[in-house]
């Protein structure tokens, strides 16, 4: 079963469409008498808040021109688990004809749910600027966000994945001296409620159906085997045509001699 390969980029389109939903947030400064001064677009970017912290502290001086701009917004990934509550019947498959041709068919079991947790990051210098980039986000999230994802182009699924937002924190990183870089950071937990697909696989149109019935008693061995076999008519016909099918039952007095590769009596 495993080793192989398939990869649907289930997780990557997730983040993808997680960091979009972030990706255009504005910042508006005014002056004392409300006019605006400055417009700008926040950053996004995927990376962990520690890496931010180190850049700030690097330059404890402020004697580089940039060490980091703020504010701006950072997400990461923080851990993935399965989720037995969306539990799907397993044994239940996708199906769908393979391109332009009716002569095969792809199949797919049902996918997996798995809850990937994201934990997005606001850092600001300005206590306004924070608070203006949060009252951007948390009105749209009661708790959750639904996304609509191209979750199986395959086989032609399109998925709603809700964004649940579980909790916000706030952080005020100022200590020292008055030199030294103020950073407050709101961070929001968020989980992501999607499927992982297995492998597809391609099959051609089924032409012969056959069903082996036989007595099987205790200590002995069976003494008759019946094959039903079933056809199309013609044998060549496709699955786009207009066919029939023909229908043949063998009867074979000595199990023990039937030969299931060939259809035969050996004796």
């Amino acid at each position: 079963m495993l080793g192989q390969q398939f990869y649907h980029e289930s997780i990557r389109k997730v983040i993808i469409a997680f960091g979009t939903t972030f990706n255009n947030i504005q910042l508006v400064r005014k002056d004392n008498d409300g006019n605006i001064k400055q417009s700008m677009k926040v950053p996004l970017a995927y990376g962990p808040r520690q890496k931010w912290l180190t850049r700030l502290n690097e330059d404890a001086s402020l004697s580089k021109t940039v060490a980091i701009t703020l504010p701006r917004i950072g997400f990461e990934i923080q851990n993935l688990q399965y989720d037995p509550n969306r539990k799907l019947n397993r044994v239940q498959k996708f199906k769908k004809v393979k391109g332009a041709s009716a002569n095969r068919l792809d199949s797919q079991y049902m996918p997996v749910p798995y809850n990937l947790n994201i934990q997005l990051y606001v850092m600001a210098k300005e206590s306004d600027d924070s608070l203006q980039i949060i009252e951007q986000i948390l009105p749209y999230f009661q708790p959750d966000y639904t996304l609509t994802i191209n979750d199986m182009a395959d086989m032609g699924i399109k998925r709603d994945v809700p964004i649940i937002l579980n909790s916000v924190a706030y952080e005020d990183n100022y200590q020292g001296d008055f030199e030294t870089r103020r950073a407050l950071i709101y961070t929001l937990d968020f989980t992501a409620k999607f499927y992982l697909y297995g492998p597809v696989t391609s099959q051609a149109v089924i032409k012969t159906v056959q069903v082996d019935q036989y007595t099987d008693l205790k200590d002995t061995a069976p003494k008759r085997e019946q094959r039903y076999t079933v056809t199309p008519n013609p044998t060549n016909a496709d699955a786009d045509d207009d066919f029939g099918f023909n229908e043949t039952t063998s009867f074979f007095e000595d199990a023990k001699n039937f030969d299931p590769v060939t259809g035969t009596d050996k004796s």
